[in-house]
């Protein structure tokens, strides 16, 4: 099977937008796309890099079964305590799951978007699937639809998903090589055959490729993800990027392999390393010069709801939903006027480009700072963090780079600087190993930081910054950087940030 790979210069863009996805100028990478895309993007918390600080998604565990089998894959059913793909706490049935929407939508008015995305493959699950999809047309017009599939099905399916308006597909695409394929997938599941090894993969990429080209072809947004697995397909997505964008796709996302042996899955059995975040970095910035790509990520449960980064799927359990009074048509005319004033406040900043920085000297090196942040403002303690998000300042301007989970090191007054404790025959304290997820960043910024993190942090090369609470993110990393410019510490030449 011959695919087609495009060469590594990017188009000019229409309308006099940016060429590439890593322009400055652009607020999430997408200023490359044609206008008609970014309409559908622009409140689109899974493809928008700017929306997702506004705007809610949420998941329904409607599709359990799946034909293909994924090393890094092992679903779970009444599970409450993981964040992770392929997990969820109720699985429902189409009404439940149309309920549940409903109540979601009128109690979370920035809610934009319903996504399909397992616990299993939606298209492995088609009657469950499109039943649900069918009925949310009819009674909530308002909410965008989206399914994630495997693609082994996809071509048989493309159909039905242009005919109930779903312009928003996402595609798990690992590999174009069937020998890197029999690494990631044992088996798959077609034509009422278990296929093995690298005939399994063959026919699996062949139909990813297929249903990619006849999505693209009708005009319907395709999104991919990819597993980054060290020694596996870590150097070959770089080709992935470019034949997905060859055959239409809009966006790329490179998700970190998630691998604890606790989760029960081949590669966490085995052992297998986890990229670490450098890695992840270094391999989208490689692809970006092919293609936009997506770098906050969260990697959803099946069953999620809220805004990227938070879990509010407790509030909506069916025991809770059943005594619900939900009046969907009042909750259309809230939700309208809450995402027309988002909307507006979005295109104020997208209407502006913003120009090369005063104040930074030429030749001024980039500077990642990690944010511990919440919609958009730079809004938590260091010691109440359980992510942080990392960007990445220079003088075209402030991008978004990806987020790095932490452990929660201050739970409260009763066991706030207990993270700083080494327990019995651990290596590190919790602060510790906080402080070593935040490698290459030069600086943090958060509402307020103790004496003790302040103290690591700068004795580790990171300088605490807490000048800038309640701040919008971009704003804030960007006073700092030019803080930091002022100093002369930009430059080629120049001293890291390290304290002495």
């Amino acid at each position: 099977m011959e695919l087609p790979v495009i060469s590594n210069t990017a188009p000019a863009a229409e309308g006099g937008g940016c060429a590439s996805s890593g322009c400055g100028t652009a607020p999430d990478a997408l200023g490359h796309l044609p206008d008609h895309i970014r309409a559908k993007v622009q409140d689109h918390p899974c493809y928008s890099e700017e929306a997702h600080h506004y705007f809610a998604r949420m998941h329904v565990a409607v599709a359990p079964a799946c034909n293909i089998q994924c090393n890094y894959c092992n679903r779970k059913y009444d599970c409450s305590n993981e964040s992770r793909p392929g997990v969820v706490s109720e699985l429902l049935t189409p009404d439940q799951a149309i309920k549940k929407v409903l109540a979601v939508a009128a109690e979370i008015p920035q809610m934009t978007v319903l996504g399909i995305a397992g616990p299993g493959d939606p298209l492995a699950n088609p009657g469950r699937t499109f039943e649900t999809f069918e009925q949310l047309s009819e009674r909530a017009p308002d909410i965008k639809l989206c399914v994630s599939t495997n693609g082994l099905n996809l071509p048989q399916y493309v159909d039905r998903i242009a005919q109930h308006n779903i312009d928003h597909v996402t595609i798990t695409i690992n590999c174009v090589d069937p020998e890197v394929g029999a690494k990631i997938y044992p088996w798959i599941y077609w034509e009422n055959k278990r296929i093995t090894g690298v005939e399994g993969a063959r026919i699996l990429i062949e139909q990813q490729q297929k249903g990619l080209q006849m999505l693209t072809d009708r005009g319907i947004l395709v999104k991919v993800n990819s597993v980054l697995i060290p020694g596996v397909n870590d150097e070959h997505l770089k080709e992935v990027s470019k034949i997905v964008k060859a055959k239409g796709a809009f966006l790329h996302n490179v998700m970190p392999l998630i691998a604890e042996p606790e989760h029960g899955t081949y590669y966490g059995i085995m052992e297998q390393p986890e990229p670490t975040p450098e890695m992840l970095q270094d391999l989208q910035d490689a692809c970006a010069g092919d293609m936009a790509m997506m770098r906050h990520c969260r990697q959803c449960r099946a069953d999620a709801v809220g805004l990227l980064g938070e879990d509010r799927g407790d509030e909506f359990t069916l025991d809770k939903i059943d005594v619900m009074d939900v009046d969907y048509e009042a909750a259309m005319i809230r939700r309208k006027v809450v995402h027309d004033e988002i909307i507006e406040k979005l295109d104020a900043k997208r209407g502006i480009v913003k120009p090369k920085f005063e104040g930074i000297p030429e030749g001024s090196r980039p500077v990642l700072m990690a944010v511990a942040g919440k919609n958009g403002i730079v809004a938590e303690h260091f010691g109440h963090a359980k992510e942080f998000l990392i960007y990445e300042a220079s003088p075209e301007g402030v991008r978004f780079i990806s987020h790095r989970k932490t452990e929660l090191y201050c739970g409260g007054m009763d066991s706030c600087g207990d993270g700083d404790v080494v327990d019995a025959g651990a290596t590190e304290s919790l602060l510790d190993r906080n402080i070593r997820t935040l490698s290459g960043c030069e600086v943090v910024l958060c509402s307020k930081v103790g004496y003790e993190p302040w103290a690591k942090l700068e004795a580790a090369g990171i300088a605490p910054n807490g000048e800038h609470a309640m701040e919008p993110i971009e704003e804030a990393v960007m006073a700092v950087y030019k803080e930091i410019a002022a100093t002369g510490k930009l430059l080629p030449a120049a001293e890291s940030l390290k304290v002495a």
